[in-house]
């Protein structure tokens, strides 16, 4: 893959993962809704803020350039989430569409992790 298109793809897929973090984590601690969903999902409350804290310093992990293995806990992190989410929203017997998007986001967080390894391998 090219420089460039790697670049690209690092950029496009770490501002999505960013974004989506940022915005659920937003929901999370203003949303009464979302308060309900972690209810019926069996999670105490304070989790929930727990988890819009752990996502808003995850998010700006991925976005800022920042040296040694932080990025990689970032990732880490994120991935933990998003299997469990997906998890937790299939033992609890919710719709497909609930279960999807962790995996879709999952997905999207693998690309940005590639491409990361990929571009600081061709930057060595």
């Amino acid at each position: 893959m090219k420089t460039r298109t790697l670049k690209i793809t690092y950029w496009i897929s770490t501002a999505l993962v960013s974004l989506m973090m940022l915005f659920s984590a937003y929901s999370y601690l203003t949303n009464g809704t979302i308060k309900q969903a972690f209810h019926h999902l069996g999670y105490p409350d304070y989790f929930r803020i727990e988890l819009a804290i752990a996502k808003i310093i995850g998010a700006v992990i991925l976005l800022i350039p920042i040296k040694g293995n932080l990025k990689e806990w970032a990732y880490a992190g994120f991935a933990f989430t998003f299997i469990s989410a997906f998890i937790a929203h299939t033992v609890s017997g919710d719709p497909v569409n609930n279960r999807i998007g962790p995996v879709v986001f999952l997905i999207v967080l693998l690309l940005s992790y590639f491409s990361y390894h990929k571009q600081k391998a061709g930057n060595s």
